[in-house]
């Protein structure tokens, strides 16, 4: 199959479909290409134990309110339909799954090689975030280990770790909820490279607007962005407050090394482990992006907005300042105003 388009979106999760809608209302010719078998992006992949009670806030697909569902429903069913639903009510063509394999430079148009066929487009807004590469640090010994390692990603619930002791390592989100879901069932270390910041405060749209001002200094820069977290901080909810008070939360720096049955701390004292869960995040989803040579030499995509700067005909959403459901959808608009400016004399 070989096709021609004006727009070709990569990832159907918040960040693309935002980007579809207003494709869609532009009414430029678009496709958007998915991997997955089905609507969610990476919500669809969430551990089943994640409820709506603690999943942060979700910003509204743009025209559709999010209905605020049962506290106590699980994520990764409520958010798939929902997005299911947004694709449904309006008719957004999104072909999966399709698992794009190289996009490259054809003189005025852009390729994207997938394992479906080839899309000839004349712009680009990749919306592909993170999910499917989640980053595993290495530290000495960690071939050694006999008992389990796995990503955050790839955890399902803490039932499988009853009367385990679980060395959890990231000071992110996901590895505080994980963590405290774990210790109920079993015993738990909580270890992170740096001092884990938390805070109180409400996340106040100034706050917000900060946030992104510090992420979007990075990729004007051509840095990598850095996660969200490292930025705001982690949220003092009452649970989070509990475990801090009964010691759950006692966090430690990071040890030395892995052995066979558990890990070394920089004292030279060794602690017994079952499993290691490596919580410690996600990096960008854009290797298909690499025969366009967008890399800046600070080792990130340089971004004027969502456009990249060494290719105008390439926007990445969901990337950066925009990798967050409110900023997904704002930068979807922006990305689309500006392709219908860049695509407008060919047009005329």
């Amino acid at each position: 199959m070989h096709v021609n388009t004006d727009v070709v979106v990569i990832g159907a999760g918040q960040a693309g479909l935002s980007s579809a809608y207003f494709l869609r209302r532009a009414g430029l010719d678009h496709v958007v290409l998915d991997e997955a078998d089905g609507p969610g992006g990476a919500w669809r992949h969430r551990w089943p134990t994640l409820r709506m009670a603690t999943v942060h806030g979700i910003h509204d697909l743009p025209g559709m309110p999010f209905e605020a569902p049962d506290p106590d429903a699980p994520a990764n069913r409520v958010l798939p339909a929902y997005f299911a639903d947004f694709e449904r009510r309006n008719d957004l063509r999104v072909e999966r799954p399709v698992r794009v394999l190289a996009v490259r430079d054809r003189g005025g148009l852009l390729r994207v090689e997938t394992d479906r066929g080839v899309w000839d487009t004349r712009a680009l807004i990749n919306a592909t975030g993170t999910w499917t590469r989640p980053f595993w640090p290495r530290y000495p010994g960690q071939e050694l280990f006999r008992g389990r390692q796995l990503h955050s990603s790839q955890y399902r619930g803490p039932e499988e770790f009853a009367g385990q002791h679980v060395v959890v390592v990231g000071g992110g989100t996901s590895a505080v909820q994980q963590l405290l879901e774990i210790a109920r069932h079993g015993t738990t270390t909580w270890v992170t490279r740096r001092e884990p910041e938390f805070h109180d405060e409400p996340f106040t749209p100034e706050l917000g607007r900060a946030v992104v001002a510090r992420v979007e200094q990075r990729v004007r820069a051509g840095l990598p962005p850095r996660s969200v977290v490292s930025v705001t901080g982690l949220n003092l909810t009452p649970a989070v407050r509990e475990a801090l008070a009964g010691g759950v939360l006692a966090r430690r720096p990071m040890f030395e090394r892995l052995t066979e049955d558990g890990v070394v701390w920089p004292d030279g004292r060794h602690e017994r482990a079952d499993a290691i869960l490596w919580a410690t995040g996600f990096r960008a989803a854009i290797d298909h992006l690499a025969p366009l040579k967008l890399r800046a030499p600070g080792g990130g995509i340089r971004l004027d907005g969502t456009r990249v700067v060494a290719d105008p005909r390439v926007h990445l959403v969901g990337y950066g300042p925009s990798a967050s459901t409110v900023g997904a959808t704002r930068a979807g608009r922006a990305a689309v105003k500006e392709i219908k400016h860049l695509l407008a004399p060919a047009a005329a």
